[in-house]
């Protein structure tokens, strides 16, 4: 086959793995990219053919196997406002249960006390919720924070 086919096979694998995630079509992509490699030194059909089924199942063995324990460890990954979700804050405006305003990596926002509590400008609070447009906010050396 020549070299043109397989790379075009092994990019369309790769791209189909996108709407999959399995890591399944993503093995076979790596097959035709080796047997794209086959066809470049030269090879004959069967040869490329070869190669493109042994890195394939090789792939599909070993490869596979790790990468989807490494990316199960990781866990889900937190999106949009709940990466901020205990992140320290600082008070610029003081801080009640109805309104304040608050620095959080270099930005300003609203915020109001998680209690009946009231911050000062300059104190370091922690980022309980984010609610109703305003970040919700509790002293940053409460013990459970």
């Amino acid at each position: 086959m020549d070299v043109l086919v397989w790379i075009l096979l092994g990019a369309a694998l790769a791209v189909a793995e996108i709407f999959t995630t399995t890591l399944f079509l993503l093995m076979f992509s790596a097959g035709a990219l080796a047997a794209a490699g086959a066809a470049a030194l030269g090879a004959p059909a069967p040869v490329q053919a070869g190669v493109f089924v042994v890195v394939s199942v090789l792939t599909l063995a070993a490869v596979r196997p790790a990468l989807r324990r490494h990316l199960n460890r990781r866990g889900p990954v937190a999106m949009g406002t709940d990466t901020m979700r205990g992140a320290a804050a600082v008070v610029v405006e003081q801080v009640g249960t109805g309104h304040g305003m608050v620095r959080i990596d270099g930005e300003l926002w609203q915020a109001r006390s998680l209690e009946d509590s009231v911050y000062q400008p300059g104190e370091m609070v922690r980022i309980v919720d984010i609610s109703e447009g305003a970040v919700v906010v509790w002293h940053d050396t409460h013990p459970s924070l």
